[in-house]
């Protein structure tokens, strides 16, 4: 991949700790080069207490929008000029448009990369029970993009020793007021209330890290009598691609997705913010997610 810079090429990006990992820069440069557009992404290792220099720099630039990864994305909400409404009620933004005039407008399209990742499995939110585990950014986006989209009921599970507990009761509440979707907020550890809602489930959603590599031996569920057939088991890891969740999952009989196309499809949300164009996702798909399923 050979990206011309010129003296008119603007200037997307990521910022978090760590980013070296990212996939974003190779599926945002490769969208530009392929369109024909005049912008570049590059990531900034930014924390949270760097984080509102680095915005106010970024502004001075005359940056078009960048995305934030962990942990930025609650403190970019307060350094935000306006929210979108999904982003407001997560009390996240994992985007970010730059306006002009040093306006920033914050969106979070991790919710809208999930739905739209379950809908290419041939998954539909709308009418459907979910059970989803975790209380963190991703879950909340997950949670607040399903009550959107037209979902019965979103049963979350979480500890409630969790620093996310009262925030996602909060959003639970909210959500259940503001849309025809019944939103409820359990402990983790409740096994008897756990198997409850997975056999009234459509969806199991794992929307924490666990699981996750190097801790890839991990899992919230380890009971393989939990998972039933009509079942379907999402997890928003995508490394490793398949993680024992999944595993148990697919030995059950059940459908299985991991998150490479939610990170795909939310990073496609930010290109469309930036450029008012679609990312050319079969192309995106064939050169940096070979490998997604």
């Amino acid at each position: 991949m050979n990206i011309p810079i010129t003296g008119c090429t603007r200037f997307t990006g990521l910022l978090g700790t760590p980013v070296t990992h990212s996939i974003s820069p190779r599926m945002h440069n490769e969208s530009f080069q392929y369109l024909g557009l005049d912008y570049v992404y590059l990531c900034f290792d930014v924390n949270e207490q760097t984080l509102p220099d680095a915005v106010r720099g970024l502004k001075a630039l005359g940056v078009r929008g960048f995305n934030l990864t962990m942990p930025c994305k609650n403190r970019m909400a307060e350094l935000c000029s306006s929210l979108s409404p999904a982003a407001r009620l997560i009390g996240a933004v994992n985007t970010v448009v730059h306006e002009g005039n040093g306006e920033l407008t914050g969106h979070n399209t991790d919710g809208i990369g999930f739905i739209r990742a379950l809908r290419e499995a041939g998954q539909e939110i709308k009418g459907k029970t979910m059970t989803l585990l975790g209380a963190g950014g991703a879950a909340s986006s997950i949670c607040t993009q399903a009550a959107i989209d037209g979902a019965q009921a979103v049963h979350v599970f979480a500890r409630s020793s969790s620093r996310f507990w009262g925030r996602m009761q909060h959003l639970a509440d909210e959500l259940s007021r503001l849309y025809p979707c019944r939103v409820t907020l359990e402990e983790q550890a409740d096994t008897l209330q756990l198997k409850s809602s997975l056999e009234n489930s459509h969806l199991l959603v794992n929307g924490t890290s666990v699981g996750m590599a190097p801790e890839t031996g991990a899992s919230l569920i380890t009971d393989p009598e939990l998972f039933h057939p009509d079942l379907a088991v999402f997890d928003a890891i995508y490394n490793p691609r398949q993680t024992r969740l999944l595993k148990l999952a697919q030995k059950a009989g059940c459908q299985t997705g991991n998150g490479l196309y939610m990170l795909l499809y939310q990073g496609a949300e930010a290109f469309t913010l930036w450029t008012g164009q679609d990312m050319p996702i079969e192309h995106i798909k064939s050169c940096c997610f070979p490998d997604a399923v």
